[in-house]
């Protein structure tokens, strides 16, 4: 938990400053760098389950909450849908999983980006993972609901109508709908599941999602879940 915590500092100093500046198109290289370190030093197999994505996936003990599922963390904090896509050869792709688990487009509306951009991002993540792993199961976690991003619950609430509806339309996509896990009585986000800053999760907020994305990638001890056969 002090990691965890050491570690939200350090993304919310970082965040702030990514606010006030541009975003270079080569600000990640040096965590790609980082991957591709990892990925010579311990090679993985193929068929496993990649999570991939901001902050949220970055901070996620995945060991600890799918202890049977060969899961990989490629989140990278602070960072948008768009570049998920950009790197997907180095995060995703050079594994050949059977599953990926997205959860990115929470810092996209933030920076301004329109619920139809943040689709169209999505869109364009599926088409790059159809093209070389065409039976790879693709699970997007909707925009969580956040107390230090309330004022804009309804335009990522647009944002989740959007995506949950392109991933209707693809067959072996599925949209894991957080929010009713996420509120409260009064409709409101459950301080339990934050840590201090309102934005970043707690271990409480972790168990939550952990209950509902495994599921969508066949954790051992699960409730299967029924693939969709649309097109």
């Amino acid at each position: 938990m002090r990691l965890r915590l050491a570690v939200v500092c350090c993304l919310l100093i970082f965040g702030l400053t990514l606010v006030q500046a541009a975003l270079p198109a080569d600000m990640w290289e040096a965590e790609m760098r980082r991957f591709d370190a990892l990925d010579r030093k311990r090679p993985t197999a193929a068929g496993g389950v990649v999570f991939v994505g901001s902050s949220s996936i970055r901070l996620w003990d995945l060991e600890e909450s799918f202890p049977k599922a060969e899961a990989l963390n490629r989140g990278f904090g602070g960072s948008e849908l768009a570049d998920s896509v950009r790197y997907l050869d180095r995060l995703v792709l050079r594994h050949e999983p059977r599953v990926v688990v997205l959860y990115a487009g929470d810092n996209d509306i933030a920076r301004g980006k329109t619920p139809e951009q943040v689709n169209k991002d999505f869109e364009a993540f599926i088409a790059a993972v159809r093209k070389d792993l065409p039976e790879t199961k693709i699970v997007y976690i909707a925009i969580k609901p956040s107390i230090a991003r309330w004022k804009l619950a309804e335009t990522m609430q647009k944002a989740n109508a959007e995506i949950a509806a392109t991933c209707a339309k693809h067959k072996n996509c599925e949209f894991v709908d957080v929010w009713p896990a996420m509120l409260k009585a009064d409709g409101l986000p459950n301080e339990d599941l934050f840590v201090w800053d309102g934005l970043h999760m707690s271990d409480a907020g972790y168990e939550v999602w952990s209950k509902l994305v495994a599921p969508q990638i066949g954790e051992p001890g699960a409730t299967p879940v029924s693939e969709k056969t649309g097109n």
